[in-house]
């Protein structure tokens, strides 16, 4: 008898011990899933961070800087891939990531203000359409290449000819 009781309570504790074992697993993978949504959430690009991106390029551009414009197109990619579809659709994502990619893969100066071209004109489009930020953004435009960018500041930096025609531009619009 004394040995049918040890075998029940050895029966229960091992019960126990398995229901113990899958309350607390099932309270690390609730735990886990909750963890996980809170950081995607988190971890959306924000409008604001997708322009200042897209300065940093402007402005290795405007330093003339090849490796410096593609490793700042590359952090743009990840920029415009970590973006909240709510302030873009398919099509303006695609067309942004295009000439970023371009860009970022490229260490010749003049294909890259090549594809910053169309970047620019793109990322105006989304500016007109998503407020970007709450500071005024700049559309500057270059008559010499007919092309337009977008900066944080006034004072215009040409990122189509760098130093060669720096000030070469002007304002067309306040955003």
């Amino acid at each position: 008898m004394k040995s049918i009781i040890q075998e029940l309570k050895s029966v229960i504790n091992i019960k126990m011990f398995s229901i113990k074992k899958s309350f607390i697993m099932l309270a690390l993978i609730v735990m886990a899933f909750a963890q996980n949504s809170f950081s995607q959430s988190n971890t959306k690009t924000q409008p604001v961070q997708l322009l200042n991106t897209y300065y940093k390029l402007k402005d290795a551009l405007v330093s003339s800087n090849p490796v410096l414009a593609a490793s700042s197109a590359d952090e743009l990619v990840k920029t415009i891939n970590g973006a909240d579809l709510q302030i873009m659709n398919d099509a303006e994502k695609a067309g942004l990531l295009k000439e970023a990619v371009a860009i970022s893969q490229s260490k010749d100066i003049k294909l890259q203000r090549e594809k910053f071209v169309t970047l620019s004109n793109n990322m105006f489009e989304l500016a007109k359409k998503v407020k970007l930020s709450a500071e005024p953004i700049y559309q500057q435009y270059c008559p010499m290449k007919k092309a337009i960018w977008l900066s944080n500041n006034k004072a215009i930096k040409n990122p189509y000819f760098g130093s060669a025609m720096l000030s070469c531009g002007s304002i067309k619009a306040t955003l």
